[in-house]
């Protein structure tokens, strides 16, 4: 059922509905892939804990509609019947229990269900010389067991589900009439043919609104999705690709991963994904190719985001880190001055490529060191071509980034915008300050503020466990347990039911 898919696939939001291209076999998918999301049975079973409470919103937002019939009597003419304002009372949910049916869908039973439905039936009776008329109120004592087989399917670019296999098994339904003035004939028809009406009335209308809450609950976690990958004016377009792979041992789901910056869409057609690239004992799985993530920094390049100030105390101590090339005289002068500024911003749009030892980047930068308009001393500006590689962890709720520098070089040295020779000592200077100074203070900032974007978007709620960060040759993988984000179920709850 979508209720189900969309519950096991609320906290990976890349594992989230979106819009895309017309979907297509998973092997037809594969090189329009930008990210893959791998949800194993045993987080399944994780999340399957939660299942009981979004089956109760269905049970409690579903609207029972009045019924109305009536039964032909030999001795009493026709009996005619209404139930009127039913509603469910004393709700509890026994167990539910989930499983993966490879090539089909998910199967969902929960058992134990027990509800009383409380209400008011009319009825009345008789013949030309009698007719009688009452109302009485009643309880009917319920125990359901529920089943759902959703088949997954690719629908509109996002993961949907056929819900139409439900079915609800009453082992209890029993009529209880209120006062004690009703013969015992009328508990014995109404037990008979009302009980059976109910029963279809409360399939139909349960089921209906298993379905209404799964695209209710479908709605709510894309738009949770588009809000946690979207900063500003970046976005991602998580569109399916394909229909859901579904094995024994987990659900896989294919999406374009498309960055969007202002009115431009980037374009995936050559990923590299293949599902030998993933394993499956941990319980959660990110791919991500490098054609989401160099369409990233070419968005951030070009929106601002590669640009930084330093001035003050913070700029006197950067400078204090101990470099075994001696500072030169015209570093000093400058930043003798108490007004001296420092800016430094990407010239042109970094770089980025996974290897296996880390994810690789080469950018260049320039930096700007100005005195201050005040001050008589020349400013110094130069540009330099790094490549690092960076090893990614995310621990204690935070983003570690371990940065090494592979190649530096000086490229242009201007001072007060005149260029000036590319004198040993100073771009030797310059090369060590890029690699102990430059590259540790990106990484310092780089850090928090990834961290604090991730924040905003509520990822510090959910309880990851043991995160581990693999590159290869053109993608990266991050795999990791987790602990179900109660929080989203809640908030989604209270906006189901109001």
């Amino acid at each position: 059922m979508k209720l189900c898919v969309m519950l096991l696939l609320l906290l990976p939001l890349l594992c989230l509905a979106g819009l895309g291209r017309a979907c297509v076999t998973p092997e037809e998918a594969y090189r329009f892939t930008g990210a893959v999301c791998r949800l194993t049975y045993p987080a399944a079973l994780v999340l399957n804990e939660k299942t009981t409470r979004v089956i109760e919103a269905a049970f409690q937002h579903a609207k029972y509609p009045s019924i109305e019939g009536e039964k032909s009597m030999m001795v009493f003419g026709k009996v005619s019947y209404g139930l009127h304002n039913l509603e469910i009372h004393n709700l509890s949910i026994g167990s539910s229990e989930v499983a993966l049916h490879a090539g089909e869908g998910i199967g969902i039973a929960i058992s134990n269900v027990s509800a009383v439905f409380k209400g008011t039936i009319k009825y009345g009776y008789g013949s030309w010389l009698i007719k009688v008329s009452q109302t009485v109120d009643f309880e009917i004592e319920s125990q359901i067991d529920l089943g759902i087989n959703p088949k997954l399917y690719c629908g509109a670019g996002k993961v949907a589900a056929d819900t139409s296999d439900c079915y609800l098994t009453f082992h209890k339904l029993k009529l209880i009439l209120q006062g004690q003035r009703e013969p015992g004939w009328l508990r014995r028809i109404f037990t008979d043919f009302v009980t059976f009406t109910v029963k279809l009335v409360i399939k139909g209308q349960i089921c209906k609104e298993i379905n209404n809450v799964a695209n209710i609950l479908s709605d709510f976690v894309q738009e949770q999705a588009e809000q946690f990958l979207s900063d500003g004016n970046i976005g991602v377009d998580i569109g399916v690709t394909s229909s859901p792979a579904i094995t024994s041992n987990y659900i896989e789901s294919y999406h374009k991963g498309l960055i969007t910056y202002n009115n431009t869409i980037a374009v995936i057609d050559a990923s590299v994904f293949h599902p030998s690239q993933l394993t499956e004992d941990r319980m959660l799985y990110f791919w991500i190719s490098d054609e989401v993530l160099n369409p990233i920094m070419t968005a951030a390049h070009h929106d601002g985001r590669f640009v930084r100030n330093i001035s003050g105390a913070e700029l006197t101590d950067l400078f204090k880190e101990d470099l075994s090339t001696e500072m030169p005289a015209s570093i000093k002068q400058i930043l003798s001055s108490e007004a001296a500024v420092l800016t430094a911003w990407s010239v042109s749009v970094p770089q980025l490529w996974n290897a296996p030892d880390g994810t690789h980047v080469k950018a260049v930068a320039a930096v700007e060191l100005s005195p201050g308009p005040s001050s008589d001393s020349p400013s110094l500006y130069f540009e330099t071509e790094v490549e690092v590689c960076v090893n990614t962890s995310y621990a204690e709720k935070k983003l570690i980034l371990n940065a090494k520098a592979l190649t530096i070089s000086i490229d242009r040295i201007l001072q007060n915008q005149d260029a000036i020779a590319l004198e040993e000592a100073l771009v030797n200077y310059l090369k060590e300050a890029v690699e102990k100074i430059g590259i540790l203070k990106v990484t310092s900032y780089l850090e928090p503020s990834l961290t604090a974007l991730m924040d905003r978007q509520g990822l510090y709620l959910f309880d990851i466990i043991n995160p581990e960060v693999v590159t290869q040759n053109g993608y990266v993988v991050v795999q990791m347990g987790f602990g179900f984000p109660h929080h989203l179920l809640v908030e989604f709850l209270k906006k189901t039911l109001v």
